[in-house]
């Protein structure tokens, strides 16, 4: 078994670029700063790691007009490699995470009725939606790929046990 995932809780360092792929997939990307503090030789010392986010599907365009600079977020994911080759023709490698969910912790804007996400449904919300009075089975109850948007790579994912 081998497992992938990547928890952040940081601030939003530029606001969320939404951009639809050429077979029209929406994917959006922000770059989170995630600090960490701690007491050497009776000094506080910090330090600051900058991620890149991607984003797929609908969650994408739920997120893209919510996640503005400064923002703070919730990031779950999976790191990946992603290889390109700059203005100078050298090919260059970098790490990012394809996130599986984004929440808002930074509460509510004036007017909205929440945070925004990309938890699917309860499986009895799912069910009452769809007039169904019996509980369905784990199949039934989350759409394929657990309801969470994955980009099209995202088919080489092992199944996870939980």
């Amino acid at each position: 078994m081998s497992l992938n995932q990547i928890l952040l809780i940081g601030n939003a360092g530029r606001d969320a670029e939404l951009r639809y792929t050429a077979n029209g997939r929406a994917v959006a990307n922000f770059s989170i700063a995630v600090n960490r503090r701690w007491m050497s030789n009776n000094e506080w010392q910090e330090e600051t790691e900058w991620f890149n986010v991607s984003v797929w599907g609908q969650q994408a365009e739920n997120i893209a007009n919510r996640v503005r600079r400064g923002a703070r977020v919730f990031v779950d994911g999976r790191l990946s490699t992603r290889e390109w080759t700059n203005q100078s023709g050298v090919t260059r490698t970098s790490l990012e995470v394809t996130a599986f969910k984004v929440l808002n912790l930074s509460g509510r804007e004036e007017g909205e009725e929440g945070g925004y996400g990309s938890y699917p449904p309860a499986a009895q919300e799912t069910q009452q939606a769809q007039g169904g009075g019996s509980s369905p089975s784990p199949q039934q109850a989350a759409p394929v790929g657990g309801g969470y948007d994955q980009p099209p790579e995202g088919d080489d994912l092992e199944d996870l046990p939980w």
